[in-house]
């Protein structure tokens, strides 16, 4: 897990070849007037997608993580908070191979918020609990980078 001031994003060049142009795309792209929806980069190795949405309550949300994918999450207006955690303290309930989609539960080890401004960087070994709210739900809208890192 990073995180870091978008500002400061150009310090983890050189980490991969696909989070670079992830980088790369974050330092020419501000994120201040992107409109929902999906954003090619490179392809299935690097896209962007962006969503409106009402946070919520950490019991209705939803637990996952990813083998083949980092999540660069970013939010463009509203606050959410991310529950993360190592994936060797929860338990994996399902995956769904093509959607790189693993369903995990068990305990949190530590709560992110995320403002405009902040990115969070969630690595294959991050599970990562996402939506929840800052006190009352509220209207946010958060834009996710993937990163392909394979397997």
């Amino acid at each position: 897990m990073i995180y870091t001031e978008i500002a400061n994003i150009e310090h983890y060049y050189g980490l991969g070849k696909y989070l670079d142009k992830a980088v790369a795309y974050l330092s020419s792209h501000p994120l201040d007037d992107v409109k929902a929806g999906h954003y090619d980069i490179d392809g299935n190795m690097v896209y962007m997608n962006v969503f409106d949405y009402e946070t919520i309550p950490e019991e209705g949300a939803f637990f996952e993580a990813h083998k083949k994918y980092a999540d660069i999450h970013m939010t463009v207006t509203g606050e959410e908070i991310v529950g993360v955690s190592d994936l060797s303290k929860v338990t994996v309930k399902n995956f769904d191979e093509e959607k790189d989609l693993m369903e995990v539960e068990g305990p949190v080890e530590h709560y992110i918020k995320l403002i405009p401004g902040k990115a969070l960087i969630t690595l294959p070994e991050d599970a990562h609990k996402v939506k929840l709210a800052v006190g009352s739900p509220s209207t946010i809208k958060k834009a996710v980078i993937k990163v392909y890192v394979g397997e």
